[in-house]
């Protein structure tokens, strides 16, 4: 057998052997299943609301199951192992069989669909998407659906955080198709970030600087730059030498003493001819 012909054989096997598995632990509240191939045989992991349904007394039921997944579907030694599907609300095949069972017991599809979409979002589902198509009021088929919350319709996170379930509800006009799409709380979809604010410094109180002349310390003498010693060296050149220029003004005493010494003189010339 070619290579590809295996892999669409081994894909069309699942695909029976789930809807097997579905039909025979209806009642137990089927979520799903996963089935691997390893060295020892065939490994199915069955996901239900009722594992202990799913057993058996005394484990009749399970080895029914496994003794038909060997004649039927001529799995390699199938070993089942039961597990808790944990929350129902988020398991999309769990609420699509419960929709179907509502609409079989006779509940108008409205009804049902806001029912089931408001019991999953109240459970704390990020977004779920309800689709009901079929005879749903008359001998003509149409669609209904039902959305809340945030859902992702293609691309990788659609295959990876949204969880789709199908079911079939049968009736007399005929079949009606549940269709669900739920996003649990704990996944997270790639355009989702959130703005944490920066983290602020603990304001402690800083000790107060005493400064040298204060304390009687001597400190250490600061470094000048080049422009404060030439400064410096000007200011002291000035006061070593100063400047040997004559003023132009005479300084206030001088100009103070020159009237009398005028008068002096005015008065010691008009006593000379009188003593002659």
């Amino acid at each position: 057998m070619a290579v590809e012909r295996k892999f669409v054989q081994d894909g069309f096997t699942k695909a029976l052997v789930d809807e097997y598995l579905a039909k025979e632990l209806n009642r137990a509240g089927y979520g799903g299943m996963i089935m691997n191939r390893t060295p020892m045989g065939t490994q199915i992991t069955v996901y239900a609301e009722k594992p202990g349904m799913v057993i058996g007394k005394g484990g009749k039921l399970i080895r029914k199951i496994t003794r038909d997944l060997d004649r039927k579907f001529r799995l390699d030694n199938p070993q089942i192992d039961v597990q808790d599907v944990g929350r129902g609300d988020y398991n999309a095949r769990v609420v699509a069989n419960r929709l179907a069972s509502s609409l079989e017991r006779g509940w108008y599809f409205r009804k049902a669909g806001q029912s089931m979409l408001r019991r999953v979002m109240d459970s704390g589902a990020k977004g779920c998407e309800i689709i009901i198509s079929g005879k749903l009021t008359g001998p003509r088929s149409r669609t209904e659906k039902f959305v809340a919350g945030y859902i992702k319709h293609s691309g990788k996170p659609a295959d990876e955080i949204v969880d789709t379930g199908y079911s079939v509800a049968v009736k007399k006009l005929g079949v009606i198709g549940c269709q669900v799409r739920i996003i649990p709380p704990d996944k997270t979809p790639p355009d989702q970030f959130n703005i944490t604010a920066a983290p602020q410094a603990s304001v402690e109180e800083t000790p107060v600087e005493v400064k040298p002349a204060e304390t009687g310390a001597i400190s250490a003498p600061a470094t000048a730059t080049p422009a404060e010693e030439r400064k410096t060296e000007l200011d002291a050149l000035l006061e070593s030498e100063p400047s040997q220029m004559p003023s132009a003004t005479a300084p206030p005493e001088i100009a103070e003493e020159a009237p009398a010494q005028k008068i002096q003189t005015q008065a010691e010339g008009e006593e000379k001819p009188a003593q002659e």
